[in-house]
């Protein structure tokens, strides 16, 4: 062979290898990813060629499939109150993929889970279609419909969680969005979807965990327990030594007060009437660096998974003594979840124990066995006992004799703790006040339910009638109400 021939054969033999190289890469090394790949049209033609499996709230369905005569895409997902429960289930969509418990679970509610294996091969010998799993919810279906009617026609958002175990009762999040709207791959779902994607309102934005939001004066809770664990305060009734006007740390700026008697007052007095300047005073006096340690053993500054995302509630590590004072009050750049503010309030109801917040029960395959069966986790211990019960008398306290009122249930047995905010925002504070409330039932047996409520822009209501226990305390009493009734 001559020369000339032996280099086009050595280079026609490389690219033959090449070739197979790049075929095994594609066939072995990458063959999960592209299987998987959300542009995969066969993913989404595998994933609606059966029924999904449910997801179910109170033992019932809140989901299911429809024959959607398409030659691709045999079945279309259906949701039951889809408005109400979208900030949960997310949506799953032909042409739009999926989100939140049906992107999560899709294994399981398709079938394709690795843990349905027996069943997939069980229904192979028998003829039977393939049947996706259920994805069963711990949430309570009376504190869903409760919170989702409370904030009715406004912005905002209610977490319900049951504090000795974690367990979330209720997400609700307004405006919302209808799932089954562009569930399928018609122009009708097409036109749903850009609608929703071009609406100025967000409703797709799941408020309660994906939106972080200045706190304003619930924040307070946070810094009385961090008040309490520091031995800055030890006994909630004795005066706190805080002068009227109270200067900002290292400034000439005086701290306003938006109620009367704060001068000296008490630490159990100052939540009661939500002093501003006893509680900039305590921060300052507790230091950013223990402030930092409580706020983030109730959960800030970390991401949350319930499964589904949470994003990360914020208390600043870098600050100046005024701007860690301006943040005890829930203002500067604290900024918050409802979600987190749950967790703050059922970590106080629980007396100091914070569990892990999760919102599936279990996971069961279509023959009803369970594949996996979640159980309470215990997250951190963010105040003693003690002093946990020190902060409920005081937000028992701002409901019997303080801002909370509205939230009181007037149930023979139970107590009720709370704490009111109206958070600033904007600039100069100049956009409308969220009116925030969390709050707490408790009966002899212990807290069944913990709340937070935020109402972001309210309908119809003027600006100096915005209040958290105007607007947000009733929502958060109609919630724990549903929850206690279904509980007999």
């Amino acid at each position: 062979m001559n020369k000339p021939l032996r280099r086009v054969a050595i280079f026609c033999g490389l690219l033959i290898l090449a070739l197979l190289l790049r075929d095994n890469w594609v066939q072995f090394v990458r063959a999960d990813e592209l299987n998987s790949h959300p542009d995969n049209t066969r993913v989404r033609i595998e994933r609606y060629a059966n029924a999904r499996g449910n997801i179910i709230v109170d033992g019932k369905p809140i989901t299911g499939s429809l024959d959607s005569k398409d030659e691709y895409y045999k079945y279309k997902r259906t949701y039951t109150d889809g408005p109400m429960w979208a900030p949960v289930t997310g949506y799953a969509s032909q042409a739009y993929d999926a989100n939140q418990i049906e992107k999560i679970e899709d294994g399981i509610l398709t079938g394709n889970d690795d843990r349905l294996f027996f069943d997939r091969t069980l229904a192979m010998f028998t003829g039977e279609k393939k049947k996706g799993g259920d994805v069963v919810t711990t949430l309570n279906g009376a504190a869903q419909k409760a919170a989702f009617e409370g904030l009715g026609k406004n912005t905002g958002a209610v977490v319900a969680i049951e504090p000795s175990t974690g367990k979330i009762l209720a997400m609700a999040s307004t405006p919302s969005y209808d799932p089954s709207s562009f569930a399928g791959y018609s122009g009708k779902d097409e036109k749903a979807w850009v609608a929703l994607e071009k609406d100025k309102n967000k409703p797709k934005l799941n408020r309660a965990i994906r939106e972080i939001y200045p706190p304003g004066s619930v924040f307070k809770v946070v810094t009385a327990a961090a008040a309490l664990e520091s031995g800055k305060v030890t006994d909630i009734n004795a005066a706190t030594d805080t002068p009227e006007p109270y200067n900002l740390p290292l400034t000439r700026v005086p701290m306003k007060n938006h109620a009367s008697g704060c001068e000296n007052a008490s630490l159990n007095l100052a939540l009661q009437v939500s002093c501003n300047s006893v509680f900039a005073k305590l921060g300052d006096e507790v230091g950013l660096a223990k402030m930092t340690e409580i706020a983030e053993k109730f959960g800030f500054n970390a991401e949350q998974f319930t499964p589904v995302r949470s994003a990360a509630s914020v208390y600043d590590k870098d600050m100046e003594r005024s701007e860690n004072a301006l943040s005890s009050i829930g203002q500067f750049n604290t900024a918050t979840t409802p979600l987190q503010m749950a967790m703050v309030t059922a970590a106080i109801a629980n007396d100091g124990k914070l569990m892990k917040p999760y919102m599936i029960d279990q996971l069961r395959a279509p023959n009803l066995d369970v594949v996996k069966q979640n159980e309470p986790e215990e997250m951190s211990r963010p105040v003693s006992q003690k002093n946990a019960q020190l902060l409920q008398q005081m937000m028992e306290n701002v409901v019997t004799k303080g801002t909370g009122r509205n939230a009181d249930l007037h149930m023979d047995g139970v107590k009720v703790g709370g704490k009111t905010g109206t958070a600033q925002h904007g600039e100069k504070n100049a956009k409308r006040p969220y009116a925030w409330f969390i709050s707490y039932a408790k009966t002899a047996q212990g807290s069944p339910v913990a709340v937070a409520v935020i109402v972001e822009d309210s309908e119809g209501t003027d600006r100096e009638d915005i209040s958290g226990g105007g607007l947000a305390a009733p929502i958060a009493k109609a919630v724990m109400k549903a929850v206690l009734k279904s509980r007999g």
